[in-house]
């Protein structure tokens, strides 16, 4: 689940870590009050999960109340474009935040390093830009710091990364410090990623997260509840919102075919065998391991509202799922909603058998191998 600016800053500022202050507002008449209690001076951002927004026009500054309140009005309610959103996020909320006078701009970021099984801190003097673009043109400028999982960081390691990073000593003892702070934070929110770009030292010599990126596993959103209550608020996609509001494990991707199956490893066997046939799945969908027939409904319905799709692949094993109850559930779907799109359907396990008789004279057609299932619906899709 990734976070908004706003999320992001609220909770690392819990942990210590300074921010500029500010208030996101959903409600675009209250930015004349937010931005008159922070002076006057202040900056009106998007609050939407994408990369780019200041030249999108989603970030503009202001030198008034008056013209905050302007820019307010022009960026609520916008849809913003990017390359990375090419279809768009409109914007349904606004974080406005005092302007900070910056010297100079670094890099901060905690994250995973899967292949050294450890948490990686990754420091850079040069921040404002793109850590891909950094690590593409001038490698040498990102200093990485591995936290050994037994007794974390000392004092003395994080002293020496700053110091390779080439942060100026005004600014080293403030950098160790928000590098602990961003680990304690990581670590006990079961984070994915926590990345400050630009890390600001201000003409006071204050360092401050000027912006900031928080990522958290969603599978332990449970042990949150502060976290969760914002969970369908903090993604960029609207059917992945609505999924998570359903509480079904669901992510879209570019492809046209969608993808319904019980248990995470067929359904990433499914796409894969989708992909093998010549076509490009849709998403991923985990209807769940005791899929009773209103959650059948719901997931086909949530799959469709992907006005892309060409196809809809189902792959059902059966073990504590009964498979008859997950062809009730799919022949009900099918006769609520106009479903005009070639639907093929893999079942096997328990009671699969009378799963198959239920879908016979249906518009579903069956296979019986998933390799079959998945060359047939590419056929069928692209036609």
């Amino acid at each position: 689940m990734k976070f908004h600016e706003y999320q992001s800053k609220d909770l690392l500022e819990r942990y210590g870590v300074a921010v500029p202050a500010g208030k996101a507002t959903s409600d675009v008449k209250e930015v004349t009050q937010i931005a008159e209690e922070l002076g006057g001076k202040v900056v009106v951002k998007a609050q939407v999960l994408m990369g780019g927004r200041g030249k999108a026009g989603g970030v503009k500054l202001a030198s008034s109340a008056a013209e905050a309140q302007q820019h307010a009005n022009e960026i609520m309610g916008k849809k913003l474009i990017s390359i990375q959103n090419p279809e768009g996020l409109t914007v349904e909320k606004l974080l406005v935040v005092e302007q900070i006078d910056i010297a100079e701009e670094y890099y901060l970021s905690v994250l995973l390093d899967r292949a050294r099984q450890k948490l990686v801190v990754m420091i850079s003097a040069e921040g404002g830009m793109d850590i891909e673009e950094v690590a593409e043109k001038n490698p040498e400028a990102i200093v990485k710091l591995h936290v050994n999982p037994a007794w974390g960081l000392s004092d003395y390691e994080v002293r020496n990364a700053v110091q390779q990073a080439k942060i100026p000593k005004q600014a080293q003892n403030q950098m160790v410090q928000m590098i602990k702070k961003l680990v304690k934070a990581y670590s006990e929110n079961d984070a994915e990623l926590i990345e400050i770009n630009p890390c600001a030292l201000t003409t006071d010599g204050r360092l401050i997260a000027a912006d900031a990126k928080v990522a958290v596993d969603d599978s332990a959103l449970f042990r949150y509840k502060d976290l969760a209550e914002s969970a369908s608020d903090s993604y960029s996609d609207p059917i992945e919102a609505e999924a998570s509001n359903r509480g079904i494990a669901y992510v879209r991707l570019d492809g046209d075919i969608a993808v319904i199956g019980n248990g995470a490893g067929l359904v990433m066997c499914s796409m894969d065998e989708i992909k093998s046939a010549g076509g490009n799945p849709a998403n991923f969908l985990d209807v769940g391991g005791g899929a009773q027939e209103d959650r059948v409904i719901s997931c086909v319905d949530l799959v469709m509202m992907d006005k892309n799709i060409k196809g809809l692949f189902i792959n059902i094993f059966g073990g504590i799922t009964r498979c008859d109850e997950v062809a009730k559930g799919i022949l009900a779907a099918f006769e609520r909603m106009n479903v005009n799109i070639p639907v093929v359907a893999r079942i096997e396990g328990t009671a699969a058998e009378e799963a198959m008789e239920l879908l016979n004279g249906s518009k579903i057609v069956p296979e019986a191998t998933m390799q079959g299932a998945a060359k047939k619906i590419v056929e069928l899709s692209y036609a």
